[in-house]
This record gives structure tokens, sequence and C-alpha cells, in this order.
């Protein structure tokens, strides 16, 4: 008997039984779309439990790390910034550190290198904190646990912009501005735009001290992002060795490795890889060196100088390569094109004076922001 035969049938039975008909069939009408609603709800839950079963599961590793580093752990509590940027929201992660000692009332700017985050700056956080600062340390949009967008035009200009609108929403005016690696370049061209905003620069083994695109081939945004997809933890870390720490490598700068090296374990590593690429294209293009000599804001540089780090030198020949990255050059160049800059040379120390030298960076750090 089909569903209405049924119907019917069971109206009769009912009224049978003295009870209304309306009622009974509103309730055996109830009874057979709750009925219905089940069997529809088993048959697709059973559709859609063998097309997940034709689908292969990844695993995804313990020690890998997402493209937000979500269980990657900060050392202070991080905040999130939202905007919009190019037509598409993104979020903006920072830490907003109090100062530990009585306030100065001043406010320290800490930029991230390329690949770093703001964990890194730990030990210069708690000596800034120590001297009265309060401490702000964004990841800029591409970076640690900052949104990693899908398409970007990044410049060193609308980062320094986004970072100014970061700053107008912590309601922080004028600062000191601490910039290491790539954050060099972008403190460079943040005081160059908003020089009113900079109370003291400080450049901390900073990149783009030498405009590479003059001798070193291009490399497109793709043939990057397929140079990015083959990284592996090994080859992050013979990276970092070579060119940053002189050939030495120590087991403390592990920590160094662990988020960049966790991303690639991690099946969304291409949108990371992504971001690489296009932000390895922004640094070559976009040199900050030539514009030096308008800069008008008290700036330090601390330079390692045993730091070998240039783009592009593995597309060069190696007499050419052996030219690039002569940090004791350049830094010397680049405070001689600086009006008024200090220069503070540290001996035996690569691209991480605030990791291989702590303390004399910190006294330089400290000697001058004071």
């Amino acid at each position: 008997m089909n569903f209405a035969g049924q119907f019917v049938h069971r109206c009769r039975w009912s009224q049978g039984l003295g009870v209304h008909p309306w009622t009974a069939g509103t309730t055996w009408m109830i009874a057979a779309l709750v009925l219905l609603t089940a069997c529809h709800g088993a048959s697709r839950a059973a559709d859609e439990t063998g097309h997940r079963s034709s689908i292969a599961v990844q695993t995804v590793s313990p020690d890998a790390i997402d493209p937000e580093a979500t269980t990657f752990p900060y050392p202070f509590p991080v905040e999130f910034f939202e905007t919009t940027v190019q037509r598409q929201k993104v979020r903006m992660a920072f830490m907003d550190v109090a100062p530990t000692a009585a306030s100065n009332g001043r406010t320290a700017v800490l930029l991230h290198g390329k690949n770093f985050c703001g964990a890194y700056w730990e030990p210069t956080i708690r000596a800034l904190a120590a001297e009265g600062f309060r401490v702000v340390v964004p990841d800029q949009i591409g970076f640690g646990k900052s949104t990693k967008p899908a398409s970007l035009q990044f410049s060193f200009q609308m980062l320094a912009d986004t970072t100014r609108e970061f700053l107008d929403v912590r309601h922080v005016g004028r600062c000191t501005l601490v910039g290491h690696s790539m954050g060099g370049m972008l403190a460079t061209r943040f005081a160059l735009m908003l020089p009113e905003r900079v109370e003291k620069l400080v450049l901390v083994n900073p990149i783009g001290l030498e405009d590479w695109k003059s001798v070193v081939p291009y490399r497109s945004v793709d043939a990057s992002y397929a140079e990015e997809l083959h990284t592996t933890p090994e080859k992050i870390r013979e990276y970092m060795r070579d060119s940053y720490f002189s050939g030495r490598w120590k087991p403390e700068y592990e920590k160094l490795i662990e988020l960049p090296a966790g991303w690639t374990r991690h099946p969304e590593y291409p949108r990371v890889a992504w971001c690489a690429a296009l932000t390895y294209d922004m640094i070559f293009t976009q040199p900050v060196v030539h514009e030096f000599p308008l800069l008008r804001v008290p700036t330090l540089l601390i330079i390692g100088q045993q730091d070998r780090t240039a783009l592009g030198k593995d597309s060069v020949p190696k007499e050419v390569a052996d030219t690039l990255g002569d940090y004791p050059k350049l830094g010397r160049n680049a405070a001689a094109a600086i009006p008024g800059a200090t220069l503070v040379e540290i001996d035996g120390v690569g691209h991480l004076p605030q990791v291989e030298a702590f303390e004399r960076y910190r006294d330089a750090l400290l000697g001058f922001v004071r």
C-alpha cells in the first residue's frame, strides 16, 4: 500500500475508535513527515559518509603548524587588529606589552624580519619593558599569526600604512622604531613616509643595504613560489646556518626554525609559500638604500660583522656572489648616507646579534634609546 493509501486507511481506523478524522489525519501526517525526514536524513548521511569515504584522509604531522600559527606559542598574549586591505578582510596579530618598571611614557615598536615573527623579539621586549617602555610587536600581514592572503599586492608602503593604521587604533603616537632584517627595510620606509611618528630609528642588520636588482637576475613570483614549495626544514636550517651564523649552528638556534619548519609540514603550506614568494619580490624590487640620505630621524645601525645575507647569491657567478652581503662595508656605507647616524659594529656576530651577542646588542640598543 502506498503512502496515500496508508494515510486514508489510518484515518478510517482512527475514526472507528472514535477519534475525529481531522485529528487523526493530522497526527498521522506529522508522524509520517517525521518518518520521511528521518529516512531522508539517514539516506543523506549514508550518501555523505560514502562520499567522505571516497576522499583520502590527509593526515597532519604532530609537529605541523597551520598557516596562521594557531598552535605556535608566543611569549606574551596575542591580540588581533582587523582591517580591510585591497578589498579583503585581514587580521594583524600583535603583542602589546606593558612596562615592567616605572613607565617612561614612551612606546617601542618592533618590526620582524622576513623569516621570523614577533615571538623572536622576546628578550628585546623584556629589556625594553624593564626600561619603562610599552612594547608593541605586530606580525605583518603574510607573516607569523597574521592573515596569509591568497592575493595581495605587497609593498613596503602598504605594510607601513597598515602598521600606521594599527598604531592609530592602539593609540600609539610617536614611537621608537626597531627593525631587524626585512623589518629594517620596513622601518626605513615607515620613517620616510611618517617622520613625525618616529622618535628614534634602530636598524638591526637590516637587509636592503644594497640594490640586488642591479647585479642579480630577476626571479619571477612563479619561480620563487615553485622554489618555496620545495623548502624543507633541513634547507631552512642550512640557509640560516650559512647566511646568518657564518656556518655555525647551536641547539638554541633550533627555536628560530620551529615555525617555518612546521609550516612546511602542513598540508596548507602552499598558502605560506605564496606569501613568501610575493614578499621576496617586494624585497627585491623595492630597495630603500637609495633614500637613506632622506631620513630625518635619529638613527642607530647595529651591524653584526659576519653577516653575509643577500638575495640572489645563488643566481650569480661566485666572483659576484662573494661581493654581496658584505655587511662591514654595507653598514659603514649606510651610516655615511644617513644624516647623523650612529653605527655600532659587533664583531664575531652574524645576522642576529640579538641572539648571538645579546648583552652587547642590548647595551647598544638601550644606550641609544635612553
